[in-house]
This record gives structure tokens, C-alpha cells and sequence, in this order.
């Protein structure tokens, strides 16, 4: 593809997520970023595409993804300036169909050697499959890396190009060796794992000829587990009263202690990404970035308490009608055949189908109502509050090269590491 086809948008693929006017930034010495777009637009662009998806067997989920990552990143405006997001379906698929392939043979020959070997060696095929699970999980990391790198090759603001250099196979086993240190230490070196893969990445990331660093140390973010640390005190304490035969307070400091440890995590999350990112510079501009844990757990709270209320009313009026035909036969026999008589002659056919209906239906309308009810208001919360100074770091950067990374996400969207956005 040639980089002036880069700037024409692709036919019906996707609208826009508002006008392309843009607004310029109030204070000229500092970028602030806006989000802009409605949740009804979003709504049914996502169940639109969804619909498409399903119709298609799975094969427009690429297009799906590349509408809605240009409806997100048209929505996100630094400076007044919305982001551009330029990836090619075509792409995706592509990459996916050779993950796919790689993956087979991995499946098919690996696993065999793997299972000859066990069998031979141990009598027993748990040797067989514990290795092919550990074998997998670099190629996490390593699908992770790339994602990301395709991903910022794809992203655009003010004409310049995002870029990654390559190194997947460095984050991966830098990712497997961090996790092993991590879990040895019983969480206490978290801290040190976040800075370093993030420290790995940052620096390889960059904006036209600009190269980004990640400054700061892996201490810095310690307070950032503040909560998590409270938690384990308050956990400490309910199995010293549990072992002292004080039950009920035992067993209350506990739910008080998983309370505040399922807080612990969204603040460490949000905490840690602000330290980083506000640690983060290019070319001598510097970020800040200001969310609050306490809100994006309770977007993530709510907004999944409203995707589920919205899902099961449609879920209950198919499933009482599944279980009224299920039941005509009986229901005929206690003198109702007035009531049923409309859906006695309906058979199995008709339960088939109801069932197809009921998993589609909430399989599409938790996919639009999580984007309405979560993806949205995060992005928007995070993005808000995120800014650049002074603003004219950024003016004398230049364009960077195409990168001609041809087989996209395929890796991250055959093992479902998170590429669904």
C-alpha cells in the first residue's frame, strides 16, 4: 500500500465519529486532549458490525475491529487534532490466516513429538500438555509486542506516523523471566516488572522521527500498591482472629480485605499508568495524566451491571418462550391448550432456532453495550485528563517511514491476548 492511499479513507468501512472540523487547543503552550463522539452512534455501529460478523461467519470481525478502532481514534482529539487510525481488514485477515497456519503446525507436530516423548518417558500425557502450555505462553508476549506495533504503524495524528521498532521476541522472554522473579517474590516485585516491559516498550516507541523515553525507576511505583499492601494487612488480621475463634470478625475483616484488594488492583492499574506516563517524554515535551481508580472501577462496576440488566430482558422473553414450547406437550395436558395452543405446533425446530436467537442476542448486545457502557467512558476518563507540554516540542518533528509490517495482529487475534480493540 502507498502512503498516499493511507490518507483516503477505504469505502463504507467506517464513519466518522463526528465532523472533521477541529477545535485548537486553549492554552497554546500546553496540549489538552478532548474526547468527543455519542454512545448511541457507537451503539449501533458496534451492533451493526456485530450483526455483519455473525452474518459472515466470523470473517467481518476484521472489518468490525478496523470500523470501531477509526471511530475511537477519530474520537480522541490532543490539541484539538483527532487521532487517525489507517489499518487495512484486509491485513488482519491476512496476518490471522498465517498465525493460524504457524499455530497448526505448532498444534499438529509439536504436540505430537511432545506427546510421543511423555508417553515414552512417563507413562502419562500430563508431562505432554504441561509442556505445550508452558511453549505457549511466550507467544503471548510475543503476540502482545506485535499488536502493538501494528497497532502504532496504523496510528496517525497531524499527518505523522506512530512507529514500534521490532523486538517481540526480547519482550517475550524479558516478560516469562519477569512474571517467574514476580510470582518467586509473591507479588512484591510487581512493581519492578511493570517498570521494566514498559520501560522496553516505551523506548522503542515512536512519533514520526521522535523517539520516546520512559524515565523514572521501578521504586517510584510502590505507593502505587498502597492499597493492595492494606489489603494484605487486613487479610493478616481476619486469620489471626479465625485462629483466636473469633468467627464473625474473622470473617468479616476477610470480606472487608477482598473489598479493598479488588480496589487494590484498579488502583494500582490507574496509579502506576499515571507515575509511568507522567514519567514519559519526546523530544523534551512531557505528559500528564491525571484518572481516578476509584471511577474507573465504578465504570467498570456499572457499566457491567447495565450491559448485564439490558442483556437478560431480551434473554428472559426468548427464554420463556423456549421453555413454553419446551413444556406445550405438558402444559396441553393440564387443560391450557388455549394458552399454548399458538406454539404447540412449533417442535424442535423452532427450540433450535430460539436457542441460536438467544446466544446470538446476547452474544451482540454485550459486545455494543460494553463498548456504550465501559470502552467508552474509560477512554474517555483516561483520555481527558491526559496532556503535552510545552506544545511546541512537537512541531518540529518530522515524518518517519512507512513501517511495511504486512501480517498485522494475526498472533494477538488467533491466541485472544487482547486485540479486540
Amino acid at each position: 500500500m502507498q502512503s498516499g492511499q493511507e490518507n483516503a479513507p477505504v469505502q463504507g468501512v467506517w464513519p466518522r465519529a463526528v465532523s472533521p472540523e477541529t477545535t485548537p487547543s486553549p492554552d497554546t503552550d500546553t496540549l489538552r486532549t478532548e474526547v468527543v463522539g455519542t454512545r448511541k452512534t457507537l451503539f449501533w455501529l458496534a451492533l451493526k458490525t456485530g450483526i455483519l460478523t455473525v452474518l459472515t461467519l466470523g470473517f467481518y470481525r476484521f472489518w468490525m475491529r478496523t470500523r470501531l478502532r477509526r471511530w475511537y481514534w477519530s474520537s480522541i482529539r490532543p490539541g484539538g487534532h483527532p487521532l487517525e487510525y489507517v489499518g487495512d481488514p484486509v491485513e488482519k485477515l491476512l496476518g490471522f490466516l498465517f498465525a493460524v497456519v504457524i499455530l497448526a503446525f505448532y498444534i499438529g507436530i509439536v504436540n505430537l513429538i511432545l506427546m510421543f516423548a511423555s508417553f515414552s518417558l512417563f507413562q502419562d500425557n500430563f508431562a505432554a500438555y504441561a509442556t505445550s502450555l508452558v511453549g505457549v505462553i511466550p507467544l503471548w508476549f510475543f503476540a502482545q509486542y506485535r499488536a502493538r506495533r501494528y497497532v502504532l504503524a496504523r496510528t496517525r495524528w497531524r499527518g505523522l506516523r506512530f512507529g514500534l521498532e521490532p523486538g517481540a521476541w526480547g519482550y517475550a522472554w524479558r516478560a516469562v523471566l519477569h512474571w517467574i522473579v514476580t510470582i518467586l517474590s509473591a507479588g512484591l516485585l510487581l512493581p519492578h516488572m511493570t517498570f521494566s516491559l514498559e520501560k522496553y516498550k516505551t523506548d522503542r516507541t515512536f512519533f514520526g522521527t521522535a523517539r520516546m523515553a520512559q524515565g523514572g525507576t521501578w521504586t517510584m511505583l510502590y505507593p502505587s500498591m498502597k492499597p493492595m499492601f492494606l489489603a494484605l494487612a487486613v487479610a493478616i488480621a481476619s486469620a489471626m482472629a479465625i485462629i483466636y475463634e473469633s468467627i464473625s470478625i474473622g470473617v468479616g475483616l476477610g470480606i472487608f480485605a477482598a473489598f479493598i484488594g479488588f480496589y487494590g488492583l484498579f488502583y494500582y492499574r490507574v496509579d502506576s499508568l499515571r507515575r509511568l506516563t507522567e514519567a514519559k517524554s519526546i523530544n523534551g515535551a512531557s505528559f500528564s495524566l491525571s484518572p481516578s481508580p476509584f471511577r474507573v472501577m465504578m465504570i467498570y462496576v456499572l457499566g457491567t451491571l447495565l450491559a448485564s440488566a439490558a442483556v437478560f430482558v431480551p434473554f428472559m422473553i426468548l427464554g420463556v418462550l423456549l421453555l413454553l414450547i419446551q413444556s406445550a406437550e405438558i402444559l396441553t395436558e393440564m387443560g391450557v391448550e388455549d394458552m399454548v395452543a399458538p406454539i404447540a405446533g412449533m417442535g424442535r425446530y423452532a427450540i433450535i432456532v430460539l436457542s441460536v436467537m438467544i446466544y446470538f442476542t446476547i452474544f451482540l448486545l454485550w459486545s455494543a453495550l460494553t463498548n456504550v457502557f465501559i470502552t467508552l467512558p474509560v477512554i474517555r476518563h483516561y483520555f481527558s485528563s491526559l496532556a503535552l507540554s510545552p506544545a511546541a516540542a512537537v512541531s518540529d518533528i518530522r515524518q518517519r517511514p512507512r513501517d511495511e509490517f504486512a501480517e498485522a495482529e494475526g498472533f494477538a487475534d488467533a491466541l485472544d491476548v487482547g486485540a479486540s480493540l
